[in-house]
């Protein structure tokens, strides 16, 4: 019998079926080692000698592969075929080979697609290890342990609030970051534009003033409404003749194949995806033989796909969309060995597969790569000039029109900011003629700011500067995304206050490890390591002689140093000069303190060098705005029940109000739809919650008030939404007993906490054909795939579940059988010996290894 490891189950089930008899195909469901989150791990001083450890998870996946291992007569390694997958086969192998259960007969297979012909050739041809990979993939692990591991505490300490910095993540925030001072420091321009509505034939079309008074004009030539309006009454006094058309005839080339940043990209673009949605798409797709490898950097495909290509454009299309001669494209990866063929469809006669998302994404493909043949784009573009009968005054209408589609007929890649005035169309035009003017606008405009990243801009600028690699793209985002250092607002990025602070910290203590040129050029010494060009070791210990003293020196100072340095390097944000003569730093409230940056226990503030005097304070992430300021508690009344003064506070959280002015004082949230806070208001808040009244029904109480979801009704542990802060007080028993009702009978979205949205989602399971997904449930998270449900162990982050650490939950949870009937609780006056003798048993789930993504 010979033995074959592959990732994902769905994997194997494909490939066994390919094999036939003879064979026992075995799923590892990803990784099944990494270095354990801990101090230690990788040694520097013994040449970053690593500690693995076997993910708890995986335990009972490896002991089936060493128990087939046994009895096999050969070992078939075929993990994708990338550094990634690579390891995965190399990690296989070395536990296989530390427990004495490896065949002496143990080789290396890959394949670009699940398809029998490709598996079988594979199989006929099989490899040893690569060596260089598998270099790569420890430096690469060892540099991302380092840097989290050494950097991260450096945060924690000097920097309250902060979560963690990584060798990738942190310059990828960056770039947010970096985005974010540029549309800052942006000052708006006004300039105006005057165009004239036209009409030939009967056809309208638009032309833009270009010259005015004998003067050429640009965009911003005028810049107020005095000129605008000048021009415009010279625009209609004059009657405009066509003095020249220019034909240019211009040729567009088909873009080639998907690499896997230009298909995040595009998903992104057109599909609304996330790239980490993207690729556990492309994975499904990839498993069930539909596509080819989506972890790529290669842009070619191979000759018997080209051919197939062709034969599909001439069946859909006739002969003059094929190209005379095959289009060969050719990678721009430094690496050719960890290059691959591009993502296309291993059969091109399929042009849908599935639904929902797993057909947008394939048809996407399909497309692309059927495009990436077909002829080019024959189109004519026409500039028009036109002046009036003093030759001063000129307009220009452009236009093109599409004489030959090619490609364009299947597929037109999609663009992040849209907008090309040559894409109009226009009438046929001769010298002489004198088009009808039938309006002329003159238009105010402003310069805009650069736009923030999207998820699509966003990676190809990390492609463009060379940070990360593709495959790890979807990762870097989902961490920054994870760490709220980053937020999505209408798909663009936003850097959070977290997110600036870190970046800040960084550049001022740590700039060369942030900088754009240092990580691509860490990055080129990798892939020289995959190469076989360069030493693993050598290139770490270069990395590890400079940035190791650098961290042991910012470690040595106090955190106020560290704030006073932040304060001086973030001055020209925190306190920018007005241009008022007023020294910037001067506190508003009080008008003789001088504000700087400040460190708090949850993160860095600005405050009054006159506290607590002046309880002035002002959010790090507010830079110069002294909106929403906090000037300390405002007094509103007093409670005329206790006498204890009401005040009005601003805190970590946002606004609320006070009672008192003890530690335990009763506090209360302002919700946001109340708007400015008066004494009637703040007691109303301070009392809750509020007793609707005893159910007719049960005889239980009815209360109303506000929790972390919003305003709610409550009964007997039932909870129904409220939709304001007012109905919270004036809610009466009829009402109530309705909601409490409809919400019980499942009326929409009544329930609070009744939505039923996963927390994350997955393809379909291999064992259901279901969806495999992460939902919210009454005794905490858990995993399901519409037959089996299994629970996230403790401590488990659902957001960061992978989809094989699902699976391999519910295939665990699915072998115990049958859940049994629920216990009833132990009573609350349970022995404490007995408690005590049950708590060694919880120390089992605290090696859970998720925390390593932090340095990445």
């Amino acid at each position: 019998m010979k033995l074959v490891v592959v990732e994902s189950p769905a994997k194997a089930k494909t490939i066994e079926a390919y094999l036939g008899p003879g064979h026992k195909v075995l799923a590892s469901y990803g990784h099944v080692r990494d270095l354990p989150a801990k101090d230690g791990s990788v040694d520097p001083d013994q040449g970053f000698a690593m500690e693995w450890e076997t993910y708890p998870d995986k335990a009972s996946r490896l002991k089936a592969i060493a128990d087939e291992a046994k009895g096999a007569e050969s070992l078939i390694l075929a993990t994708d075929p990338d550094r990634e997958g690579e390891a995965i086969s190399w990690h296989v192998q070395e536990v296989l080979k530390k427990r004495k259960v490896l065949p002496a007969d143990t080789r290396r297979v890959t394949f670009n697609a699940i398809t029998k012909a490709a598996v079988l050739e594979a199989m006929a041809n099989p490899r040893a290890l690569d060596e260089d990979l598998i270099d790569a993939y420890r430096a690469r692990r060892a540099l991302d342990y380092l840097v989290g591991f050494t950097l991260s505490p450096v945060l924690w300490r000097k920097l309250p609030g902060a979560k963690s910095a990584g060798r990738v993540q942190s310059v990828s925030l960056r770039l947010v970051v970096d985005r974010e001072r540029e549309i800052e420091l942006f000052r708006a321009q006004e300039y105006w534009s005057v165009t004239a509505a036209l009409e030939q034939d009967g056809v309208g079309f638009s032309a833009r003033l270009v010259r005015w008074k004998g003067q050429k004009l640009d965009r911003l030539s005028i810049g107020n409404q005095g000129d605008a309006e000048a021009a415009k009454r010279d625009v209609e006094a004059g009657r405009f003749t066509v003095v020249s058309v220019e034909t240019k005839p211009l040729t567009r080339n088909p873009p080639p194949p998907f690499t896997t940043s230009t298909l995040q990209q595009e998903a992104a673009r057109k599909l609304g995806f996330s790239a980490s949605h993207t690729m556990r798409v492309a994975q499904d797709l990839y498993e069930q033989g539909a596509i080819t490898y989506m972890r790529t950097d290669g842009v070619q495909m191979d000759h018997s796909a080209i051919s197939a290509a062709r034969g599909a454009i001439a069946n859909r299309y006739d002969g003059s969309y094929v190209p005379d001669q095959p289009r060969q494209y050719t990678t721009k990866a430094k690496n050719a060995q960890e290059a691959h063929e591009a993502i296309r469809p291993t059969d091109f006669g399929r042009d849908r597969i599935g639904g929902g998302d797993h057909a947008r994404l394939y048809e996407l493909v399909w497309k692309r790569a059927l495009a990436s043949q077909m002829a080019s784009a024959r189109l004519e573009r026409t500039t028009v000039e036109l002046t009036d009968g003093t030759g001063q005054n000129a307009l220009r209408a452009t236009g093109q029109v599409v004489l030959f589609p090619g490609y364009l007929a299947l597929y037109e890649e999609g663009r992040d900011d849209e907008g090309d005035e040559d894409a109009k169309r226009l009438p046929r035009m001769s010298e002489g003629d004198a088009p009808a003017k039938k309006d002329v606008l003159a238009e105010q405009h402003f310069t805009q700011p650069p736009p923030r990243y999207s998820e699509a801009s966003l990676v190809k600028k990390m492609e463009e500067l060379g940070i990360g690699r593709p495959s790890t793209y979807a990762s870097i985002l989902q961490t920054l995304k994870d760490r709220e250092y980053v937020r999505l607002e209408k798909n663009r990025f936003h850097a959070n206050e977290s997110g600036r602070l870190v970046t800040a910290f960084l550049e001022r203590f740590f700039e060369r490890y942030v900088s754009y040129d240092f990580t691509a050029g860490l990055e080129d010494q990798l892939d020289e390591v995959s190469g076989g060009r360069a030493d693993w070791q050598a290139v770490l210990e270069a990395f590890w002689r400079d940035f190791k003293p650098k961290t042991a020196e910012v470690m040595e100072q106090k955190p106020s140093e560290v704030t006073a340095a932040l304060d001086t390097f973030l001055e020209p944000f925190l306190f920018p000069d007005k241009g008022d003569g007023v020294d910037a730093r001067l506190c508003p409230n009080c008008g003789n303190g001088r504000l700087a940056l400040r460190g708090g226990r949850f993160g860095a503030f600005v405050a009054c060098s006159n506290y607590p005097e002046c309880k002035y304070t002002r959010r790090f992430a507010q830079g110069g705005s002294e909106e929403s300021a906090d000037t300390g508690p405002v007094e509103l009344g007093r409670d005329p029940v206790t006498g204890a003064e009401v005040t009005r506070r601003t805190g970590r959280f946002g606004a609320y109000v006070q009672l008192g002015d003890e530690k335990d004082a009763k506090r209360a949230s302002i919700p946001k739809d109340v708007g400015e806070v008066e004494l009637e208001m703040a007691l109303k808040l301070l009392s809750l919650p509020r007793t609707v009244g005893l159910h007719p029904e049960s005889g239980k109480e009815i209360v109303a008030s506000i929790g972390r979801y919003g305003p709610y009704l409550a009964h007997d542990g039932k909870y129904a939404r409220l939709q304001s802060t007012a109905e919270v007080f004036e809610t009466g028993m009829n009402l109530a007993v309705t909601k409490l009702a409809e919400a019980a009978a499942g009326g929409g979205r009544g329930a609070r906490g009744a939505s039923r949205e996963p927390i994350a989602a997955f393809g379909d399971s291999p064992v259901t054909g279901k969806p495999v997904k992460v939902m919210e449930g009454r005794f905490g998270p858990y995993v399901t795939d519409g037959e089996t449900n299994a629970t996230l162990p403790k401590g488990t982050d659902p957001k960061t579940l992978t989809e094989e650490a699902a699976l391999v939950l519910l295939a665990e949870r699915a072998a115990k059988g049958p859940a049994k009937g629920k216990k009833k609780a132990a009573p609350k006056a349970a022995p404490k010996a007995a408690a005590a003798k049950k708590a060694p048993a919880k120390k089992a789930p605290a090696k859970k290894a998720p925390a390593k993504k932090a340095a990445k």
